[in-house]
């Protein structure tokens, strides 16, 4: 566990990288009563090689800075935070699983601490990273998903914090996960506005191929609006597809009615993909 203090007075300490332990905060610790908490999802390969790898964990710092600025958290040098990650990761390499479909998942998580009631940012703020091995995101591996998409529930809004990982954006979720699975099915696909605009599901990003109204093959994905998170694989997929240069490539609305209308009329590409999700980490 790697663990960081920062006051307002005497600024960041010297990071420390011990053995997981229980964490002891005042009752009025502002993370308790104004939700000062942000968090970020990184992950550790084990290649055939045998070597360690992370994928671009620059990005998830980047974002992670992102998320401290919106809730007034103190900023720091990313180029420090890797090096004291990268040296964790290095003492709990042996815990990188060797298995298919599976990882190191890394959680960097940043709270207010100071011990006031009061509506105003933490004078005090401790940054923290957890580690724990994990396989495939669903027990069903890599099989598809059902999803509830209901429009009376939304996620997020313009002008709020949708596209910052914090922990007041999740928890909202957590009773409409519950309702999805009460109808046996397994995440939300969140909607946003009159016009019903497809945003992101649960923990991931969302990627449509389609033949659109022209005739081409298009791969479209919600634009960076401020009501999604963005993701890092999401940003991946579309480096890579627009090297490719093999059809258009998107980031615009679409709709429930649109994506319906594509179906009624055939221009999905059911084979081999029409609706796929990639992770936010």
């Amino acid at each position: 566990m790697l663990r960081i203090d920062w006051s307002l007075s005497k600024g960041w300490s010297k990071p420390k990288i011990a053995e997981v332990r229980d964490l002891v905060l005042h009752p009025a610790a502002k993370v308790f009563h104004y939700a000062q908490e942000l968090f970020e999802g990184m992950k550790a390969y084990r290649g055939q090689d045998d070597k360690v790898r992370l994928f671009r964990p620059d990005a998830n710092v980047r974002r992670l800075l992102n998320s401290a600025d919106r809730l007034g958290l103190p900023k720091f040098h990313s180029e420090e935070f890797l090096k004291c990650l990268m040296k964790l990761i290095s003492i709990e390499k042996d815990w990188v699983p060797k298995y298919p479909m599976s990882s190191l998942y890394i959680r960097p998580t940043f709270i207010g601490v100071e011990p006031s009631l009061g509506v105003a940012k933490s004078n005090e703020a401790m940054l923290f990273v957890l580690t724990g091995p994990v396989g495939p995101y669903y027990s069903t591996g890599m099989k598809p998903v059902s999803l509830l998409a209901d429009p009376k529930y939304v996620r997020a809004w313009p002008g709020g914090t949708g596209d910052s990982k914090l922990g007041c954006n999740y928890a909202p979720t957590l009773m409409v996960q519950q309702e999805a699975e009460r109808q046996k099915l397994q995440q939300v696909l969140w909607l946003f506005g009159e016009d019903e605009q497809i945003t992101e599901v649960g923990a991931m990003n969302v990627m449509i191929l389609l033949k659109n109204k022209a005739g081409e093959t298009e791969l479209v994905t919600p634009p960076l609006s401020g009501i999604i998170l963005p993701g890092v694989t999401r940003m991946s997929i579309l480096d890579l597809t627009r090297e490719w240069n093999e059809f258009k490539v998107s980031e615009r609305k679409i709709t429930m009615a649109e994506l319906r209308e594509t179906l009624k009329e055939g221009r999905v590409r059911l084979k081999p993909l029409l609706f796929f999700l990639c992770q936010q980490a």
